[in-house]
């Protein structure tokens, strides 16, 4: 774990592109997430931001939070407005109307903005290929509009529509790969990252960046609001959503997986569940899926990790 220990903080701009003094609430991992990524990205940078928490606590009039051009667009077209961001620059460069210097475009949503409502004008930007990075920062439910279930919402957690209680468990279903989906469409660069580890985010929204092609970056983003945790606990939550392997650290470029962080053993699940109030109804029979699946999940993703580099040889 030395390479997400450094203490690099000099390394990083000044600058904030993403101001402090928005309506996020307290303890908000989605708005680290959002610092991080325009600290890395830098001023050359356009977005297009889906509606969701990070879009109504950053644009209300006059408290406007994003020091970049920046637009709000619907639930569901973050990609496909960017996309078209993408084209647009090209057509005025062509023409001669803007300097022809790259400029980052970037779609931004949350997991029910992506996973849910806005998963086909993502398929669509990343067959096409076009130029964007899309990141969709993840707080396993649509909490701006009350904490309903998305399905990027993890089995067994209690959301508003997916209440726990004696007929139902909480969520029915287990979490939606989309990282794994957007691999599948054979992009430029697909990673996943954590606000725990923000070295290892800024180091891959860069390296996104500078390949060209569609890109996306899936950032666990944990939100003591829905969550029913502490504050103070977000980066706990984070940290431990990696080294219990609930949410694995990977890259995919060029056909191959790399693990960025590759754990020699997994802290068991029961210390990243117990310090969240959305599983305080979990029995020992429903922890013991929850720890099998996870281990599945990651077992294969190392064999697809190792498998792919070899290929690649």
């Amino acid at each position: 774990m030395e390479k997400f220990n450094v203490f690099a903080s000099k390394l990083i701009p000044e600058a904030e592109l993403f101001s402090p003094g928005h309506k996020a609430c307290q303890g908000c991992a989605p708005a680290l997430a959002l610092r991080y990524l325009l600290k890395a990205a830098g001023p050359n940078s356009m977005v297009a931001n889906a509606t969701g928490c990070m879009e109504i606590i950053s644009s209300a009039y006059p408290d406007m939070a994003w020091g970049v051009p920046w637009i709000h667009v619907a639930f569901e077209n973050a990609a496909a407005v960017a996309g078209g961001l993408e084209s647009g620059i090209k057509v005025l460069q062509r023409k001669g109307k803007i300097d022809k210097g790259h400029i980052n475009v970037i779609a931004i949503g949350g997991d029910g903005g992506t996973f849910d409502i806005g998963l086909q004008a993502l398929s669509g930007m990343l067959e096409r290929g076009q130029d964007v990075l899309y990141l969709c920062y993840d707080n396993e439910a649509y909490m701006n509009t009350g904490i309903q279930r998305s399905s990027g919402t993890p089995i067994f957690a209690s959301t508003t529509t997916s209440p726990a209680g004696k007929s139902v468990p909480g969520q029915r279903t287990f979490k939606k790969d989309l990282a794994g989906i957007a691999a599948a469409h054979n992009v430029s660069y697909v990673a996943t990252a954590s606000v725990a580890y923000p070295f290892d985010f800024m180091e891959k929204v860069k390296k996104a960046l500078a390949t060209r092609g569609s890109k996306l970056i899936h950032i666990f983003a944990p939100c003591p609001t829905g969550w029913k945790s502490q504050p103070k606990d977000i980066i706990k939550l984070a940290r431990l959503a990696v080294q219990t392997g609930i949410f694995p650290l990977y890259e995919y470029q060029g056909g191959v997986y790399n693990m960025s962080l590759d754990l020699p053993f997994l802290k068991p699940i029961k210390t990243y569940l117990k310090i969240q109030g959305r599983y305080r109804h979990l029995t020992d029979d429903m922890i013991n899926i929850i720890q099998e699946d996870l281990n599945l999940r990651y077992d294969w993703l190392k064999g697809l990790a190792a498998l792919s580099q070899q290929e690649a040889k």
